[in-house]
């Protein structure tokens, strides 16, 4: 048995450290030059539609949740 995991944990470091890494772009310089330039839009809305979309998501739930609570207060204590 524990030759078996032994094999395996040797299978296991030889796929992952010869694997070969993926090079990817730096995007982290072109992200701080957006966020930081000053065009009078508000930086939860500087990511573009997806950010634009989260954001009317989470007010439209924040909405929904306030409503819901005060129907459910004004019933139980009416």
């Amino acid at each position: 048995m524990f030759r078996h995991l032994r094999t395996l944990q040797q299978v296991s470091r030889r796929t992952l450290s010869s694997s070969a890494r993926a090079q990817l772009e730096n995007k982290v310089p072109h992200k701080q030059k957006l966020f930081q330039e000053d065009n009078g839009m508000p930086v939860h809305l500087k990511g573009g539609t997806t950010d634009a979309l989260l954001y009317r998501a989470t007010m439209a739930l924040t909405v929904f949740a306030l409503q819901s609570l005060l129907v459910t207060h004004i019933r139980e204590f009416s």
